[in-house]
């Protein structure tokens, strides 16, 4: 191809590089800039074969079109500017910047000095100016061909009511799984063993840890690590080519058909609170020298960057064309991708407004009215380190939450800490004091006992605290409030009493969550037995720490947490919409929970208020349950004990009906079998009793 002499004017619309058959449509925002610059690479996106000047600017956004080109063509931007820190300008012509908008990245910027706009090492730090060639190092941005025969994918749309999610990483997940094709891959994590294994566990959606392009952070990379998680976020569109075999996009697209056929939902984990960019002394990649004063929030010297995610700087969702960028991004995973839903890193920071966290904030009114947006999954991390940060039940609909409260409810519960039984009635009715508003459903709660950041459900019953030295952060890094319990031995141990104990600790938390109103989530690997040596903050561990050793599985522990899950998805009494209540309700005037005691008596304000505590059992009842059921009275009766042994009344069945057992986790291989008048109780268990018919 002979390239033309001069761009074409091309189209402020659609932003990014698009390909239309002929050529390719350039635009990009800036507001700042004085000039911009459009840079073409060879194939091997390595040499510099022509630049361009963007001949049109409208709107702050700079446009042009090169007939000829077509997918597959490397590019990058420079931007002329002022470079003014302390007035928030940080323009350098002589980096090379990413599309913010690019589908496609090269790859992983190689570490080198010339990506940062300023002189390293120079007293005046980042005032200082560096006009070092920076495209040697950095990624490229490369054009994609549009379009994907999705061959009539249909997503599932689950019910958030049926919902069980898997919070999962693509490579931890499947490096180590001896049967997949491409570890480690998109492909591998929807590959046949994969499926298998979602369908025979029971869950409903996986929830990716982040697969938008990411960068390793310089620090991990000098001291041999990796950013593992992904929370650094460097292009919105973009999948991240680690997990890609050739690069091309459509490796994503076809592992969401492959899951969608098997009725698994997607829901990628975001983040757009922030960029990889860190702060002023971080490189200049893409946002910072497109338009630093438009794309992040910055401090009133203007020189300093707003840190509400404790990653040096916050992306500045307030403003019109970042806001844009950011709903751009979203319908793309939606429309292009067919993700079926997101959940929203420190999500609290896209609500911040100058006089606080405000529910009205214009991400969430944007999201609201959006027709494609507000009728996927929407999940939020409801706090960051910012001012008034911790926004537990504050979101508006259709937000679902994580449920801190209803992890540290648990634990603090099954470790026996006193005074805990009221708390973890309020969780396993869906948390009420926190979402009971606002017409909110019971499902506003995801609910969920371990996840990603923090300890395995192994490590929570084997470790009294975090050992995360291998991080390299002299242990510092990680919760230190982390409510476990090693049961009497820190970490590995060959004591069957010790063994024995530990599971029928994860059996307790595990049932609790599947018996729990709310959305459950679990995390991948937990149903497996996966632990991670009591390291508490993984980030950086790209390796057998983190990735889970389908050679040691716990086989019955597995069986076990599948069990639950077809309890629960058997159950509908276990995963309403609405909040059940121990007075009548408003709608249908029927009491449809009881709280009981021991003795089958009511439980009183004094027995609530005892300390010593440590058995709850409550009765969930409807009028019309299930089709099965018909008009019968249809119940569920679970006991919690996390004390000693004990005899527990069972509340008497209508005449034509019987209590049956359908679970106990102190014997977790027991099969239905009926109960009547007391039901002896084990100690440090879950039973479930459902009222059926008597024959």
């Amino acid at each position: 191809m002979i390239l033309p002499v001069k761009m074409q004017a091309g189209r402020p619309e659609p932003l990014g590089a698009r390909f239309d058959g002929e050529g390719v449509n350039f635009a990009v925002f800036s507001e700042h800039a004085s000039r911009m610059i459009l840079c073409l690479f060879d194939k091997t996106g390595r040499r510099e074969i022509a630049n361009f000047d963007m001949p049109e600017r409208t709107d702050h956004v700079w446009h042009g079109y090169i007939p000829g080109l077509r997918p597959g063509q490397h590019y990058g931007y420079r931007a002329h500017g002022p470079y003014r820190p302390d007035e928030g300008h940080r323009f350098n012509p002589h980096k090379l910047l990413i599309d913010p908008y690019a589908r496609r990245i090269s790859g992983h910027p190689a570490w080198h000095d010339a990506l940062m706009g300023y002189e390293v090492g120079n007293p005046r730090a980042d005032l200082s100016y560096d006009k070092r060639d920076s495209a040697p190092h950095a990624p490229r941005s490369i054009v994609v061909a549009p379009g994907f025969d999705w061959a009539g994918d249909v997503p599932p749309g689950t019910p958030l009511t049926d919902t069980v999610i898997y919070e999962a990483h693509v490579k931890g997940l499947t490096f180590r799984h001896p049967r997949v094709p491409a570890p480690g891959t998109f492909r591998a994590l929807a590959s046949d063993p994969m499926l298998d294994h979602y369908t025979r566990l029971g869950i409903t959606a996986i929830e990716l840890l982040p697969v938008h392009a990411f960068l390793n952070d310089r620090f991990l990379v000098e001291k041999g690590l990796t950013n593992y998680w992904g929370y650094q976020s460097i292009g919105f569109f973009a999948p991240d080519p680690r997990y890609m075999e050739t690069g091309d996009i459509a490796e994503f697209q076809r592992m969401v058909a492959r899951l969608h056929a098997a009725g698994i939902e997607v829901i990628l984990d975001v983040v757009y609170n922030h960029t990889g960019e860190g702060n002023e002394l971080g490189p200049t990649l893409c946002f910072r020298g497109l338009d630093n004063a438009s794309y992040y929030r910055l401090a009133d010297d203007r020189r300093h960057y707003v840190n509400d995610t404790g990653t040096g700087n916050t992306l500045n969702t307030n403003h019109p064309m970042v806001l844009r960028m950011v709903m751009d991004s979203l319908r793309y995973w939606v429309e292009v991708m067919h993700v079926d839903g997101f959940r929203f890193d420190l999500a609290a920071t896209l609500g911040r407004m100058p006089h606080g966290f405000d529910p009205r904030a214009p991400f969430f009114q944007a999201i609201r009215q959006d027709p494609v947006l507000n009728r996927v999954k929407l999940i939020a991390e409801p706090w960051d380190i910012g001012p008034g940060g911790y926004q537990l039940g504050a979101f508006p609909a259709p937000f679902s939450e994580w449920n801190d409260k209803f992890r540290d409810g648990v634990r603090r519960f099954w470790r026996g800490d006193p005074g805990r039984a009221p708390d973890l009635a309020g969780r396993i009715m869906g948390s009420a004091p926190q979402f009971d508003h606002s017409g909110r459903p019971a499902t506003a709660s995801v609910n969920f006992v371990t996840a990603h950041d923090g300890f395995t459900l192994a490590d929570v019953v084997s470790y009294l605290s975090k050992h995360n030295l291998a991080n390299g952060e002299e242990g510092r890094d990680g919760h230190n409030a982390n409510y476990s319990d090693n049961l009497g031995h820190e970490g590995p141990t060959e004591d069957e009493m010790i063994l024995s104990a530990r599971a029928r600790r994860r059996r307790n938390m595990m049932a609790t969550l599947m018996l729990s109103q709310g959305v459950p989530m679990i995390l991948a690997g937990d149903e497996l037995g996966h632990g991670q040596q009591g390291n508490n903050n993984a980030y950086c561990q790209d390796n057998a720490t983190s990735w889970i050793d389908w050679q040691a599985v716990d086989d019955d522990f597995l069986a076990f947490t599948a069990r639950v899950i077809a309890l629960r998805k058997a159950h509908p009494i276990l995963r309403q919409k609405l909040f059940l209540h121990s007075r009548e309700r408003a709608l249908d005037r029927i009491e449809d929970l009881f709280w009981r005691r021991a003795d089958g008596a009511a439980m009183r304000r004094a027995d609530w208020e005892d300390p010593e505590l440590r058995l709850l059992a409550v009765e969930m009842r409807t009028a019309s349950g299930t089709p099965e059921y018909a008009t019968l009275e249809y119940a569920i009766f679970a006991v919690f004990n996390a004390g000693e042994a004990v005899a527990v009344s069972v509340p008497e069945a209508p005449g034509n009906q019987r209590w049956s057992l359908r679970l106990d986790t102190s014997r977790p291989g027991l099969g239905t079998a009926p109960v009547t008048g007391i039901l002896d109780m084990p100690a440090e268990a879950v039973v479930v009793l459902v009222l059926e018919p008597a024959s």
